[in-house]
């Protein structure tokens, strides 16, 4: 993996990833950007012990653009970009209307009122460029380009958590417009938080109650339980295994571990990172084979949201790294759209059996 950093015409920062050296990456951001201002703001909810993020100029960010304005498409034939290169492989920027942002402290005041609690949304949020066709999807890219990616994911994991204040990385893709999906060109996000979020904090919690319990790992015992549980299993490599949670929330839901446990994605070994690309693109290949296409029509694409799980910078040595992958599509044309319980009382009721989605997904027909 080649890696070429660079800044953008306002000063964010962006990094191409190669697979070898030599490609043109040293091109000026030629468009006209003023500096942006981050408004962020973290508030802490008194009920439920939970920091929400306020960040009010997202709402100027770019919607749906045409695909002829793209702004993450290469900067081509007139047309400047958030990539003023020409071309590129994978390519990672800092966000021009982030949630969270490191100059956040500047215009926002920190305040410690009783029952409001208020921070600056310190942090970074970064897009990352799975490739520069603006008409594929993560699915259609060989294993060596999914390898970059997760070069990438790693790179970032490691300089992101080294911020001060940052407590946690999150790597993710959403996809599709049904799940939220405002740019249609296959990328991704990384959230670098400055506090733990809650559905971590739950992990940790359950994680060090199962040690009190048993004497053992809570993460290490439920890959152990799964992989002895073949109607829930889609599928095993020598290093990684892909099952539907025994109590899955989402129509279809696969959770992907390496067998040894590990921190974050800097922790892998060589020969984990190698079996992983071909894998998880297996696995992206069945979700897009669950709802097939009719004759004729456009390919299918599943809309899913993949994201990683990484233990915190403090707290979460009981964690384990693993990626969640599921999708909102309970049916061909059918959508599971949260009810009164699950939004209301984060209580989940599923549509489908996760032995049913399990054996659905082995079956898949990936042509």
């Amino acid at each position: 993996m080649h890696r070429t950093a660079t800044t953008l015409a306002d000063g964010r920062e962006l990094v191409y990833f190669d697979q070898e050296p030599g490609a043109l990456r040293d091109v000026p951001d030629e468009r006209p950007l003023g500096p942006t201002a981050s408004l962020s703001e973290i508030r802490l909810d008194p009920v439920l012990g939970e920091w929400v993020t306020v960040a009010a100029h997202r709402q100027q960010r770019t919607y749906h653009p045409p695909a002829g304005q793209c702004p993450l498409c290469p900067s081509r034939n007139g047309h400047l970009s958030e990539i003023p290169a020409a071309d590129y492989e994978v390519a990672v920027f800092e966000n021009r209307f982030p949630s969270l942002a490191t100059g956040s402290a500047e215009h926002v005041t920190a305040r410690d009122a009783p029952l409001h609690t208020l921070r600056p949304g310190n942090g970074r949020c970064e897009v990352v460029c799975f490739t520069s066709d603006h008409h594929a999807s993560f699915a259609d890219l060989d294993e060596p380009r999914a390898r970059l990616v997760l070069d990438a994911w790693t790179d970032r994991t490691a300089q992101l958590s080294a911020l001060p204040g940052v407590q946690q990385v999150y790597c993710f893709e959403n996809r599709g417009e049904e799940i939220g999906v405002t740019l249609a060109h296959p990328h991704g996000q990384i959230y670098a938080f400055p506090f733990i979020p809650s559905r971590t904090t739950r992990m940790i919690t359950q994680a060090h109650e199962h040690r009190t319990r048993t004497g053992r790992n809570l993460f290490e015992d439920l890959l152990t339980t799964e992989r002895n549980s073949p109607e829930r299993l889609v599928l095993q490599g020598e290093h990684w295994t892909a099952f539907v949670p025994f109590a899955a929330r989402w129509p279809y839901e696969v959770h992907l571990y390496p067998h040894r446990r590990v921190r974050d994605l800097t922790a892998l070994t060589e020969a984990e990172r190698a079996e992983f690309p071909g894998l998880y693109l297996n696995l992206l290949r069945r979700f897009d084979a669950l709802f097939p296409a009719t004759p004729g029509s456009a390919p299918n694409r599943t809309p899913y949201i993949s994201a990683w799980h990484q233990a915190p910078s403090t707290g979460g040595d009981e964690l384990a790294l693993h990626l969640e992958l599921f999708t909102i599509r309970r049916a061909a044309g059918k959508l599971k759209y949260l009810a009164g319980v699950e939004s209301g009382l984060d209580a989940f009721v599923t549509d489908v059996s996760p032995e049913q989605a399990a054996a659905r997904l082995r079956d898949a027909a990936l042509g």
